[in-house]
């Protein structure tokens, strides 16, 4: 497919946050960008990461790599810097991160801890606010950003647990931004593919179960890969949906729409 897609984003800058490897949906949608012929700026959480993303912000010919845990102080505020001095603008956002630890995930909600529900809720949605405030100043002739949900936000979707919750808030914060920013020319979708084999997921109880059960309930019969996501987020970037913003857009093979 990628050899037939256009240059529909040449010349735009984007942001992609939450690459962990070639399986990430966050690659998925920094490869689709560079094929549609976007300048992508790429960040590893840690040092381990690092060998990890470098080689594939290589293959992606990424003008800017750099450290960012949201969880520490100043790095996020040193990405956006990075990108100011660079690039002087930034076109396009994605935050494709979320944690919760591990026993709070695991242990299901009534049994998650205050202060595991506030990490999961600080790195998993608060962090894209604080994205969001950093990268709107950037958008200066208007912007895209984007936010990585679930199902799991607005139906129970066993083992789930915490995630839930934290991802409804999400997707929330996706529509409130949407409407400040929307006079700015800034839209911001909520993201929620089906059910991929990604490294954030592995920590799901039942996982295995949840895919089988996901390509089976889908109509298109199949599950989606990371490359459906990032051209789906491709084609939102582009003049093409400008009129589209504020909503949970679904690339799950339609699996959403069934009982």
């Amino acid at each position: 497919m990628s050899d037939k897609i256009r240059p529909v984003l040449s010349g735009q800058k984007a942001l992609v946050v939450g690459v962990a490897n070639d399986q990430s949906i966050a690659y998925g949608c920094a490869k689709a960008f560079r094929t549609a012929g976007a300048d992508i700026a790429m960040t590893w959480l840690n040092e381990k990461s690092r060998g990890y993303v470098e080689p594939l912000a290589r293959e992606l010919e990424a003008s800017i790599t750099a450290p960012l845990d949201v969880s520490v102080p100043g790095e996020l505020e040193a990405v956006f810097d990075k990108i100011a001095a660079t690039w002087g603008r930034l076109d396009i956002l994605v935050h494709s991160i979320a944690f919760a630890p591990k026993q709070d995930l695991q242990g299901g909600l009534l049994n998650c801890s205050a202060e595991g529900f506030a990490k999961a809720m600080d790195i998993s949605c608060h962090s894209f606010v604080r994205m969001a405030k950093l990268a709107a100043p950037l958008m200066t002739e208007g912007g895209t950003m984007f936010a990585m949900s679930y199902y799991g936000a607005n139906r129970v979707v066993p083992n789930y647990n915490v995630m839930g919750p934290v991802k409804a808030a999400l997707e929330a914060a996706c529509r409130y931004l949407a409407f400040e920013l929307g006079p700015r020319g800034i839209r911001v979708h909520a993201i929620s593919p089906g059910p991929l084999k990604t490294r954030a997921a592995s920590g799901l109880k039942d996982f295995e179960l949840l895919l089988t059960e996901a390509a089976q309930k889908a109509p298109v019969g199949e599950l989606v890969d990371i490359m459906d996501v990032g051209f789906a987020c491709a084609y939102l970037a582009t003049p093409l949906a400008r009129r589209i913003t504020g909503g949970t857009v679904y690339v799950d093979g339609g699996a959403n729409i069934v009982a």
